[in-house]
């Protein structure tokens, strides 16, 4: 018997792992990962003590611009998860299969539960001005504080809340004719199964949703005279909902029956619960188009001093708070690319990345956060303001754009480590960066010496498998949050990076704070 096998069965679990009642010598799950600029369907094969996985099908993603708005192709998207479906099932039965998305955005059913309007893109502009009306109404009242005792959630423009506020002030025909607010995970599982629930962690994205009574937030919706009906069942991750609708398993050409079961749905609440970290001592980001970085905590912390941070109370697997501040991450990064591109310098990321490695140290530092770069039209030309407004050199090329988007993520990743460590009281000695974004060694190295905190990079695959193995506990092949993380750790090598020159950030770092006040 293998050494992660014993861990496992040592920790008391009453399931016996891969020997016993409850599986076959392998299980097949298939997570379908649906990030903002792609999406994929992996395959995960669990024997009880590790999960191999295979990408069985890539596709795009991102927004469909019609006029002045930004909708999300759901139908397409759909398409692209029958697809993954029909492949998955050439490999063998399937035990399950979970969606897993980015938060906050929603789409409508009305009378038949069918699709009432596309479903907008968090960052359509639509919501420009709604977060300020709405804190303070008439302009003179702060209601701030009464929406964050009541969520616990940071304020950001693109919050489900403030969708709907939008929608209510545009006089919406498709929000005057739904029965129904789903998630976009739960759209995704309502087609397949043809059940309708709202599933914990996504939901906890919202702004809408009490994480102290784990239900909405129902005096902020009446306050807002949103429909109570648009609000339905909260179900946990790990729920199973049914199973694949008849015609579904016909159209895909499936004979077996196949479970629809909800994971944790959110991408970051399923990447952190793959997070192969033991104790406490530690922090996560999860790293892609947007950084995520917090701690796990077994309750929320909701108090003025965290609110007036901008940090967040969202829902973790087995009712845990990812307590976490949103950073707008590589998306600096793939904007300057896409920049770059279109004036016909054609560089892929590591070439990048090899760039800003050669490219001089601090010669220009912005704050990630600054809502210019959140859709600009050109990021270079963004960044170039933001320098010259704060007196600082403009980068002159490529990899010295790079290089200034990757150091101010580290010292943004300082800042914040600072703060989590000051809200919670939580010592924090590690730092595991998880996701596509931990496949960026420069910026693992930047972050440790930025911070002095050794780095934990990997698993790439980390939502995925936290997708996966949260469907296997919903079938009882896994039995807690701590075993999940030690059947990742068994599975997938990381790769540790240590400080290394930390006192030459402590200058940077006041001009960070300076330039970002």
């Amino acid at each position: 018997m293998n050494v992660c096998r014993i861990i496992l069965l040592q920790q008391g679990s009453d399931i016996l792992w891969g020997l016993g009642k409850n599986m076959s010598l392998s299980t097949n799950l298939l997570a379908i990962d649906l990030g903002a600029e792609s999406g994929r369907g992996i395959l995960g094969s669990f024997d009880g003590t590790r999960m191999t996985l295979e990408v069985l099908h890539r596709f795009p993603n991102g927004p469909v611009k019609v006029a002045d708005r930004l909708y999300w192709d759901v139908l397409r998207l759909f398409g692209d998860i029958k697809n993954s479906l029909a492949q998955a099932i050439q490999r063998g039965p399937l035990a399950g299969v979970g969606v897993d998305t980015w938060g906050v955005d929603f789409a409508f059913l009305g009378e038949n539960d069918e699709l009432v309007g596309n479903p907008r893109h968090y960052r359509d502009p639509h919501t420009e001005h709604t977060m300020e009306e709405a804190t303070s109404p008439g302009g003179e009242v702060s209601f701030a504080t009464t929406i964050f005792a009541q969520t616990g959630i940071q304020f950001m423009r693109f919050n489900s809340l403030f969708q709907l506020l939008a929608l209510q002030k545009a006089h919406s025909a498709p929000l005057a004719a739904a029965k129904k607010l789903l998630f976009m995970p739960d759209l995704f599982h309502a087609w397949l199964s043809g059940v309708t629930v709202n599933e914990a962690t996504i939901t906890s994205t919202s702004q809408c949703y009490n994480p102290l009574t784990k239900d909405w937030a129902w005096p902020l919706l009446d306050h807002f005279q949103l429909p109570r009906h648009l609000f339905h069942q909260i179900v946990p991750a790990g729920t199973k909902l049914g199973l694949l609708l008849p015609h579904l398993k016909s159209e895909i050409g499936s004979t077996a029956d196949i479970p629809v079961i909800t994971p944790a749905s959110h991408d970051t609440a399923a990447a952190v619960a793959a997070v192969p970290a033991m104790g406490q001592d530690w922090c996560y980001i999860s790293s892609g188009t947007w950084s995520l970085m917090g701690v796990e905590l077994p309750a929320p912390v909701i108090n003025e001093e965290v609110r007036a941070a901008n940090f967040t109370n969202e829902g973790g697997v087995r009712g845990t708070t990812r307590f976490l501040k949103n950073i707008m991450g590589l998306w600096l990064v793939q904007e300057c690319k896409r920049s770059f591109a279109r004036q016909k310098i054609d560089l892929n990321y590591d070439q990048l990345v090899q760039l800003a490695g050669s490219a001089p140290a601090f010669k220009s530092i912005i704050n990630p956060d600054d809502s210019r770069f959140l859709l600009p039209d050109d990021m270079p030309a963004a960044i170039a303001q933001f320098c010259m407004e704060t007196k600082q050199p403009v980068p002159s090329s490529p990899g010295e754009y790079i290089r200034c988007c990757l150091e101010s993520l580290a010292l943004r990743y300082r800042w914040t480590k600072e703060k989590l460590t000051k809200l919670t009281g939580r010592t924090i000695s590690a730092i595991h960066i998880v996701g596509g974004g931990c496949q960026n060694r420069l910026l693992n190295q930047l972050t440790a010496d930025a911070t002095g905190c050794t780095v934990v990079s990997g698993p790439t695959e980390a939502t995925a498998l936290g997708n996966l193995l949260t469907q296997a506990m919903g079938l009882g092949l896994v039995g807690s949050l701590q075993q999940l993380r030690d059947i990742v750790r068994c599975s997938f090598p990381v790769e540790r990076f240590e400080p290394q020159q930390t006192i030459a950030w402590q200058e940077p770092y006041q001009r960070f704070l300076a330039c970002c006040q």
